[in-house]
């Protein structure tokens, strides 16, 4: 058989293997695309079973083993993939390490699991331990869902935690908005049920358009199918972390953080008001305040080199008490 026969032969078994695997899981080619995008940037997958869950994590290391280790902790209904655009900005010697929380991404769940703001914690204060290297400092990084859990981990384990930025960060009370009053009253606003609600649900966390993700036909049906099949887990999680009486344990326990921090909000955020920068500000007087223009609640994708140099402040300089 000819080298050109050989590879054509390789090639036809791999689409038809991608083919069988996403009649079976029509999520696996979106996937596959994002562990593209992650090898591009130099991030790495890595699996752990920690206590009762199996996380799957990136990782990139860093060019020097005593620098920090930048770990970053997703939202709700998000993935360890939302910070490939920070992990690609923020340049420098870092290691980083970006994992899907349990319950969420490709991390295990388990039925009947707690997954609210103080169970999470109590999870990511395990895999701090598991992931940390010896002389090398924990920058921890949170993003809605995520900085509510972070800032807990934060204030709880000083001793895992070097430095802290809650971004966009659930946990507080703040302004009356849209997305909240739903949340209070039993909706879910991140709900996908057909592609008129996937695009609500982008335009309500993206503020410019030109920096959503373009999800095209076949992709956004496997999205919007996705979606409609983790409903009755997502309403689980908001009744946990925006329904019960934990929902504002981040903001309570935010008053015992005493690392450097950084708080950063986009103006424009319609899902966490930017009032809640405030609220934490009271609660952790040390913190870098960062306020960027121009993008909404997924400032991580709209604006990932201002964050990167807000983080990276964070980490050079830092603000003591």
């Amino acid at each position: 058989m000819t080298r050109a026969r050989t590879v054509a032969l390789v090639a036809a078994v791999l689409v038809c293997t991608l083919a069988l695997w996403a009649w079976r899981d029509p999520m696996v080619p979106l996937r596959a695309g994002m562990a593209m995008q992650g090898g591009w940037i130099g991030l790495s997958e890595r699996h752990a079973v920690i206590d009762d869950h199996r996380w799957v994590y990136d990782e990139r290391d860093g060019k020097d083993p005593a620098a920090p280790t930048v770990v970053m902790v997703h939202g709700f209904t998000g993935s360890k993939e939302n910070w490939y655009p920070l992990a690609e900005s923020l340049r420098g010697p870092y290691r980083l390490v970006i994992p899907d929380l349990p319950g969420w991404g490709e991390s295990q769940r388990l039925a009947g699991a707690d997954y609210g703001f103080k169970a999470q914690a109590a999870r990511l204060a395990a895999f701090l331990s598991h992931v940390r290297r010896d002389g090398s400092p924990v920058v921890l990084l949170g993003h809605s869902m995520g900085g509510g859990i972070v800032a807990i981990v934060a204030a709880e384990h000083p001793d895992l935690v070097a430095r802290v930025a809650l971004i966009d960060a659930a946990g507080v009370r703040f302004n009356d908005n849209v997305f909240g009053t739903e949340v209070l009253a039993g909706k879910n606003p991140f709900g996908v049920h057909d592609a008129a609600s996937l695009q609500r649900y982008l335009d309500t966390v993206f503020h410019d358009r030109a920096a959503q993700p373009a999800i095209p036909w076949p992709a956004s049906k496997a999205v919007i199918d996705w979606r409609i099949a983790q409903a009755p887990f997502e309403q689980q999680v908001l009744d946990r972390i925006g329904r019960s009486d934990e929902r504002f344990l981040p903001g309570e326990r935010a008053a015992s953080i005493r690392q450097p921090a950084l708080l950063l909000w986009c103006r424009q955020d319609r899902v966490i008001d930017p009032s809640a920068m405030a609220l934490y500000a009271r609660k952790i007087p040390q913190a870098m305040q960062v306020s960027l223009d121009g993008c909404g609640h997924m400032s991580i994708m709209e604006k990932p080199d201002e964050v990167a140099a807000a983080v990276a402040q964070l980490i050079q300089q830092g603000i003591p008490r």
